[in-house]
């Protein structure tokens, strides 16, 4: 899997952030991270701006990004969960934040080849958009519903709106690559390279009531995305 997961010995610079944190191996460049969490799966940095509501979960091992096959594998660490526990409030590392978005983008769409998910904040206006979609029926609610046209709506963001794929789920507890693989990629012979991923914890009025909107897009959809940045706020 090394041509799209990549080598231990690539210098990306997140991934040399991720050396140093798990092993103490400091880059050639001299730039120590400021490594926020460190667990045997995953390490936790600061996004660019650094800022209250702008953190990185990062794979401890070498992934390049969404298009590394190693995600689908069952028994692959399931980062958006942890990423999650660590963002919410009360986490370990919590996003300061009205809203809370995780995302990741594609593989054009990220600046660095090693996968890390944002935990960032999300605008007000996506999480009431969500939830309006959802009272009007038009999330999907199982994940073979996913790629269906009527689980397909336009959220507005930075430059306008854009068309995502939107999946309701419980609970974090199943692997998202595998899931979009199985029900979006492979289904309407896409490419994961070209996916973008958005999880909205879903909120009630007065509190996250335990269910999470995970969005989808890609360029095959008329004004879709490849990239999470247009609903985030970092």
């Amino acid at each position: 899997m090394q041509p799209l997961c990549g080598s231990p010995a690539d210098t990306d610079p997140l991934w040399q952030d991720v050396q140093y944190c798990t092993q103490g191996i400091v880059p050639p460049s001299g730039h120590k991270a400021d490594c926020l969490k460190t667990a045997p799966d995953y390490v936790v940095l600061h996004g660019e701006p650094v800022s209250m509501h702008n953190y990185l979960t990062v794979p401890a091992c070498r992934i390049t990004g969404i298009e590394c096959p190693f995600l689908l594998n069952p028994n692959v660490a399931n980062y958006w969960h942890e990423a999650w526990e660590n963002a919410r409030r009360g986490g370990d590392v919590p996003v300061q934040y009205r809203y809370i978005g995780l995302g990741i983008n594609s593989q054009s769409a990220r600046q660095f080849n090693q996968l890390h998910i944002h935990m960032a904040g999300v605008r007000d206006s996506t999480q009431l958009r969500l939830q309006a979609l959802d009272a009007a029926g038009r999330v999907a609610t199982h994940p073979s519903q996913w790629g269906d046209t009527q689980y397909q709506a336009p959220v507005t963001g930075t430059g306008g709106d854009r068309t995502y794929r939107i999946l309701r789920l419980p609970a974090l507890t199943t692997n998202l690559f595998a899931l979009l693989n199985t029900n979006v990629v492979r289904r309407f012979g896409l490419q994961m390279a070209g996916q973008t991923l958005i999880v909205v914890p879903r909120m009630t009025p007065t509190a996250f009531d335990g269910a999470f909107y995970v969005l989808n897009s890609d360029a095959s959809l008329p004004s879709g995305t490849v990239t999470c940045d247009r609903l985030l706020v970092y």
